[in-house]
């Protein structure tokens, strides 16, 4: 099962918080996984802050269709 993104706020620099349909919450600092070049414009913190929850995919997504899988978000939030 794909777990649901359901909120998702900018705290600081490259740190999110995240809100999952189960009720599953928590930040996620992102800076270290903002290599190859999908995610190169992303490493700009203004860019970085113009994220989206995407309620299609049920993650966040960015302007030039870079985003993380939700099973990926979800288990590190979990943690």
């Amino acid at each position: 099962m794909i777990p649901r993104l359901t909120d998702a706020r900018h705290i600081e620099n490259y740190r999110l918080w995240l809100k999952f349909e189960d009720g599953v919450e928590g930040e996620i600092d992102l800076e270290g996984e903002l290599w190859g070049e999908i995610f190169e414009p992303i490493r700009d913190a203004t860019f970085f802050k113009r994220f989206q929850v995407n309620k299609e995919l049920n993650t966040i997504t960015w302007p030039n269709g870079a985003d993380f899988a939700p099973e990926y978000l979800y288990q590190e939030v979990s943690v």
